[in-house]
């Protein structure tokens, strides 16, 4: 969630730029508006799709990326916004969605990092031609979406304690500065049953993106014109981080690469994949680190539970405890989780172990206290934190951090996948070359 925010803020200053580029120019005659898809029972319209590109546009003149061609690109932004329509529509679909609660905590953050209190920011929205209404509703698509994933992919990657032992001893005699690498990949996702015909095609479509990459073209204009990736209007950076949290695949073709170099045509079950190595770098050996001693309950939301009937029963469980009632009992009774038959305790928890909704209000908690109802996408807490220790970098921990590697590994693909799954599922109709 916190790259999330991260994101936002820079969304920030791309819709400024964009929405400013417009405001500029009040005079110009608006162009007729029509409609370019249809998503199960929604419409996507030939100005919102501009609109977002727009911002696309202003993304990669920052990043000193050169533009692909305007209707290429046209045509990658019209997939996302499809496939980000499928995500929110499946959200309303299973009652996910963030309220207004919720919603201005993130703006609250997103206007200290950029160092403005609310009045302050919304005054720069307002200077710079951005609805505030809008730019609000925008942020709560894109938490909306984090959600989607945190629940239906990232919450269901199961590490088994037989991976983590491989994972450590494929590790003995490494130390922890292990190497960090930034990498940028193209994806051309392949659909979930797509013919040997298809397949070929788009090996095909593949190999000529090497190719062009081959002859010197810029690795980021060629993601941002054909990457089925999220990341691809970014350039296709994945960021940096160790190699053991890249995806299995990237991690065994880059190892031998240099900065620079790119891989061969990679297959994966999402579809084909280039990757390109842009840093190497040492890393640093990890500090002692605090661990906190936490337990809770928790209620989830569904299609019979809704949001306010959780946070009811929560604030009725908490009056119970201030009453003198046992946490572990209550826990054992209503949490609906697996910790629940050990009353709710999680143990020693590490930072970054749970998610960050979770996280925030735990490091905000005293020992002995007890959190307000919490929401996270699993559904609403009760937090209850027991103790907190400093710990040097142990065994334990050593399991921790190869989990959190084995995840972060098998996110992406996951994602992907889960992607693919729901794109085939929905009914798309793409119109763009009918006007």
């Amino acid at each position: 969630m916190m790259s999330l925010f991260r994101a936002a803020i820079l969304c920030l200053c791309f819709v400024t730029t964009a929405s400013a580029q417009s405001a500029q120019r009040p005079s110009e005659p608006i162009s007729a508006d029509r409609i370019v898809a249809v998503v199960n029972d929604e419409v996507i319209t030939l100005n919102e799709l501009r609109a977002r590109l727009d911002v696309a546009v202003s993304q990669l003149r920052r990043q000193g990326t050169p533009l692909p061609a305007r209707d290429v690109l046209e045509k990658q932004m019209l997939e996302r916004l499809v496939t980000d329509k499928v995500q929110l529509q499946f959200a309303r679909e299973i009652g996910l969605r963030v309220d207004d609660a919720q919603l201005e905590q993130a703006l609250q953050r997103i206007a200290s990092s950029n160092k403005m209190s609310m009045m302050e920011f919304r005054q720069a929205l307002q200077k710079d031609g951005i609805e505030y209404a809008k730019f609000r509703e925008d942020i709560r698509e894109e938490m909306t979406i984090a959600r989607v994933r945190e629940r239906e992919v990232e919450s269901k990657i199961v590490i088994s304690e037989g991976e983590i032992d491989n994972y450590l001893n494929g590790q003995s005699g490494k130390d922890n500065a292990a190497e960090e690498y930034g990498l940028a990949h193209i994806l051309l996702r392949a659909p979930e049953s797509a013919s040997p015909e298809q397949i070929q095609q788009l090996k095909a479509k593949a190999d000529q993106i090497l190719e062009r990459i081959g002859r010197g073209e810029d690795f980021a204009q060629l993601a941002a014109a054909y990457s089925d990736a999220p990341d691809g209007l970014q350039g296709g950076n994945m960021g940096v981080r160790s190699l053991e949290r890249f995806p299995a695949i990237f991690a065994e073709a880059v190892t031998k690469l240099k900065v620079g170099d790119v891989t061969p045509l990679l297959r994966s079950p999402n579809g084909f994949h280039i990757v390109k190595v842009l840093s190497k770098s040492g890393g640093a050996s990890l500090p002692p680190v605090q661990q906190t001693h936490v337990r809770h309950i928790l209620v989830r939301v569904n299609e019979l539970v809704s949001e306010a009937d959780a946070r009811h029963k929560l604030e009725g469980l908490a009056e119970r405890l201030r009453h003198g009632a046992n946490f572990a009992e209550l826990a054992r009774t209503f949490s609906q989780d697996g910790s629940a038959t050990k009353g709710g305790d999680l143990g020693w928890i590490y930072p970054g172990d749970t998610v960050p909704e979770f996280e925030r209000v735990m490091n905000r908690l005293q020992p002995g206290e007890i959190s307000e109802p919490v929401q996270s996408p699993f559904g609403f807490h009760l937090i209850e934190v027991l103790e907190r220790r400093v710990q040097d970098v142990s065994s334990d921990r050593q399991r921790q951090a190869a989990r959190q590697a084995l995840r972060e590994r098998k996110l992406d693909e996951a994602y992907q996948d889960w992607l693919r799954q729901a794109r085939d599922r929905a009914y798309v109709e793409l119109r763009l070359d009918e006007g």
